[in-house]
């Protein structure tokens, strides 16, 4: 796989996961419920796991995103260990929180899964492009 593959397949990942997190963003600071299909959403929406020290969880992956979007610009090792980094880290967090989800809300959110496979999904390709060799002019 080409780096202009990766780069490519990273990004667009990055802008289907921004959607999501701007999505239940919105939904967090209007107030609302978020359109569900599996009944779950508003229950994890409105948990005590919805914020992190006051900052609701959806506009950390907002900025996540944000984030591993902006690392794709960065050229070289550092913006492919940030991007890397960034991927891993919203792994891990999301892995946590769908744990919550399945054994403390005992709900699940489709957004929240959704986000859940983009990071899981980022990983992979994160780490194949950051372990690539940097003798090949790649970004």
């Amino acid at each position: 796989m080409s780096d202009r593959v990766l780069l490519l397949a990273i990004a667009g990942l990055g802008v289907l996961g921004l959607g999501i997190a701007s999505y239940l963003t919105w939904v967090h600071y209007a107030g609302i419920s978020p359109a569900c299909s599996t009944g779950g959403c508003e229950k994890v929406q409105v948990s005590d796991y919805a914020e992190l020290r006051g900052i609701p969880v959806a506009l950390l992956g907002l900025v996540g995103y944000i984030l591993i979007l902006g690392s794709l610009t960065v050229r070289g090792e550092a913006g492919r260990s940030a991007t890397a980094a960034l991927a891993m880290i919203g792994f891990g967090y999301s892995a946590y929180l769908t744990y919550l989800e399945l054994f403390v809300i005992d709900a699940i959110c489709q957004w929240c899964v959704a986000s859940a496979v983009v990071m899981a999904l980022l990983v992979p390709l994160t780490a194949r492009r950051l372990l690539r060799d940097p003798g090949s002019g790649e970004r």
